[in-house]
């Protein structure tokens, strides 16, 4: 993907004395009384502000937090525990701006955080006027938000379309190579696991990946509905039977490949959905009719486990059971070993696939752990998304 890069204009002196514009994720969750409790996105961010400060560039960082109502600001959307801990990381103090868009007082070495760029009125629907006036403010635009990118907004592509240079940060562009990587040239075989509680919601990535991928692994209640489609019993188990025939559409698109989609040999299943509830695991052939399948068995997961081991590309999107009840979690602990042992190049993406990712500690084990959620779902269904597609618009224009 033919972007220009900021790491490839601070090389060349070119964001010396420049007013440069980062549009950062720094949307993180807070607790009720206003407390950051999980700061990934913003120590992310930071190697972005880094490389602009360290180029001698007067630096603007904006993003937005939460849902705010447009042209309403409240205490709770602010952005100013996010300009304390910003601080904290970068080592200096981090001025936080209300009401920017009409002009940012900023000197080459500085760097001032613009408050929740939602808070704009016609920053989600994109108002070509707003988009001009943030674009007015700057000599380099720099798109590190990933997280954002299949959002056309203000900030994510308005201001691209009018800047004087519009360019992918660090975080973006690792994204951008990693995804070519695992999908547009990806080492074979290209296995993808795509789990969750609906196949609705994913049917669309399915579709797309099962025209690529040598595999195909569902989990969760997507391989409940998978197992329906096999001809399997799965008692009182999350599933949508009115989606049977798309996953033997599925099925079947993979067979034609001479590719398959795994169906779980056994299971691991109870009475209820609870953390206490007793497991017992049997045979896929065997679920009673009062059964939950919460998990995959010992048998497939070992099964799935040798696969990814001798894959030369792994997408990752979802555990395959209830990883946060222990008992159901055996599944999704052996697919992250599995993954983490592999020598495949492989790509995760996906909030409970990052805390799944956490909980076995595998970070340093996976080939690269995209921020995005919606937007990494979009680049598997085959979307481009629409911070790319401007980014390399301007970059041929």
């Amino acid at each position: 993907m033919n972007v220009l890069r900021f790491s490839d204009l601070c090389a060349q002196g070119k964001a010396r004395g420049q007013r440069v514009f980062i549009r950062a994720d720094l949307n993180v969750p807070q607790d009720d009384a206003g407390h950051i409790t999980e700061d990934t996105r913003i120590r992310a961010s930071v190697p972005c502000i880094r490389m602009a400060l360290d180029a001698g560039a007067a630096v603007m960082v904006t993003s937005h937090l939460g849902r705010p109502t447009e042209g309403e600001f409240k205490p709770e959307d602010s952005l100013a525990p996010v300009a304390t801990r910003l601080g904290e990381l970068l080592g200096r103090e981090v001025p936080l701006q209300r009401d920017w868009v009409g002009g940012v007082d900023v000197q080459p070495g500085q760097v001032v955080l613009l408050e929740n760029c939602r808070v704009n009125k016609g920053e989600k629907k994109n108002d070509p006027a707003l988009a001009q006036k943030m674009a007015a403010l700057c000599d380099i635009f720099v798109n590190d938000a990933f997280g954002t990118a299949h959002r056309a907004e203000g900030t994510t592509y308005g201001i691209a379309q009018y800047a004087k240079v519009a360019c992918a940060g660090p975080l973006l562009a690792a994204e951008i190579d990693a995804i070519t990587k695992a999908l547009a040239h990806p080492k074979r075989p290209l296995v993808a696991i795509v789990a969750g509680s609906k196949v609705s919601t994913k049917l669309t990535i399915l579709k797309s990946l099962s025209r690529n991928v040598d595999q195909l692994i569902v989990g969760g209640g997507i391989a409940n509905t998978f197992m329906l489609a096999a001809g399997l019993k799965i008692g009182k188990s999350l599933a949508e039977a009115d989606l049977v025939d798309e996953a033997k559409a599925v099925i079947e698109a993979m067979k034609a490949r001479g590719a398959e989609v795994p169906i779980p040999t056994d299971v691991v299943t109870a009475k209820t959905f609870a953390a206490d509830a007793p497991a017992t695991t049997k045979a896929a052939t065997d679920v009673a009719d009062d059964d939950l399948i919460l998990d995959i068995g010992p048998q497939t997961a070992a099964r799935l486990a040798a696969q990814l081991k001798s894959a030369g590309t792994i997408v990752w999107n979802g555990p395959v059971g209830v990883f946060e009840f222990d008992a159901f979690a055996k599944g999704t602990e052996a697919i992250a070993r599995a993954i983490a042992e592999s020598s495949a190049f492989s790509i995760a993406g996906g909030g409970d696939t990052l805390a799944a990712i956490a909980k076995y500690g595998i970070e340093k084990d996976v080939g690269y752990i995209s921020t995005g959620g919606g937007a990494f779902l979009e680049v598997l269904e085959g979307k481009t998304l629409p911070a790319f597609e401007i980014l390399q618009k301007r970059a041929n224009g």
